[in-house]
């Protein structure tokens, strides 16, 4: 089952840009639960987010509520 990534959209790229730029960010889930840290990756269905104390979550995107950065 392939499913193309979508490099198009602007939120896609803008999640490129927080990898890249290495950038914090706070990901609010629908639960209610706050990661704060950075994106090390991103495919079409999950973004991985690192703390401060480098533990990684990989987050389902349909999980996510919002993002904050600055």
């Amino acid at each position: 089952m392939s499913q193309e990534f979508a490099t198009g959209f602007p939120s896609v790229r803008q999640v490129q840009t927080l990898i890249r730029d290495k950038s914090t960010v706070d990901v609010k889930l629908i639960t209610g639960d706050l990661i704060s840290g950075r994106v090390v990756w991103q495919d079409p269905q999950c973004i991985c987010v690192e703390t401060d104390d480098q533990s990684k979550h990989q987050i389902w995107k349909q999980a996510i509520g919002f993002l904050k950065y600055s």
